[in-house]
């Protein structure tokens, strides 16, 4: 494969075609994984808060980065481990949310973040040609080009270092907002973040009745 593109934020999304991978590593696509590994079933993708009261499960999001009131949580992935869920879940996010939603004119969607970097390359192997969209770009989304050129370095079969990947995501602008006394954005949210293949699953949208909803899907290496 060598097609592969790389575009930036929801203009970027508004014109990919094809198959597209909408990329959130800080922190929308590494909550989605967090989540899945905690039990939910799937993920309704809103773009305002609005859509998200209007839809039942258990809602996940900010405005800001912060909590939004009257949802169940925020937009941390730390704070999901050892969580047991069940059912389904309504996220909206600033970026990554708005981004998959925004990408009409896809035929496939999925949700790349690091810690399910190498299932989603693996989910992709063989196709002519995807689009990668780093959903934070242009005010900020370091971490999500980091990403995109690792799943892309993936899929094309050359190398790209981890450690350069693990740097921009810990130098980046979205983690430098976090704090060790920040119950919205804490400290162990970059950790997670830049967990590379922490799960084995890759993440797939598909819409239903007009709602997006995503799924995980099993990817298993063929090695």
């Amino acid at each position: 494969m060598n097609r592969i593109r790389i575009v930036e934020g929801v203009e970027g999304a508004r014109e990919a075609a094809g198959v597209v991978v909408v990329i959130d590593v800080l922190r929308a696509f590494t909550t989605a994984a967090y989540a899945f590994a905690a039990g939910i079933a799937e993920i309704e993708l809103v773009t305002t808060v609005e859509e998200a009261f209007a839809s039942h499960g258990f809602r996940m999001g900010e405005v800001g980065g912060r909590l939004i009131p009257g949802f169940d949580h925020n937009n941390s992935p730390s704070q999901l481990i050892g969580r047991q869920l069940a059912g389904r879940a309504i996220l909206r996010t600033g970026s990554g949310t708005r981004c998959v939603v925004a990408a009409g004119k896809a035929d496939e969607v999925w949700l790349g973040s690091l810690v399910v970097a190498s299932a989603t390359a693996r989910a992709l192997a063989g196709r002519d040609e995807v689009t990668l969209v780093a959903s934070g770009r242009p005010h900020e989304g370091e971490e999500d080009l980091a990403c995109a050129e690792l799943i892309k370095g993936l899929l094309q079969g050359t190398h790209v270092s981890e450690e350069t990947v693990i740097s921009a995501v810990r130098n980046s602008r979205a983690a430098l907002k976090h704090g060790s006394n920040d119950a919205d954005l804490p400290l162990e949210d970059v950790n997670c973040a830049a967990n590379i293949d922490a799960f084995e699953f890759a993440m797939k949208t598909g819409r239903v009745n007009g709602r997006v909803i995503a799924r995980q899907f099993s990817a298993r290496s063929a090695r």
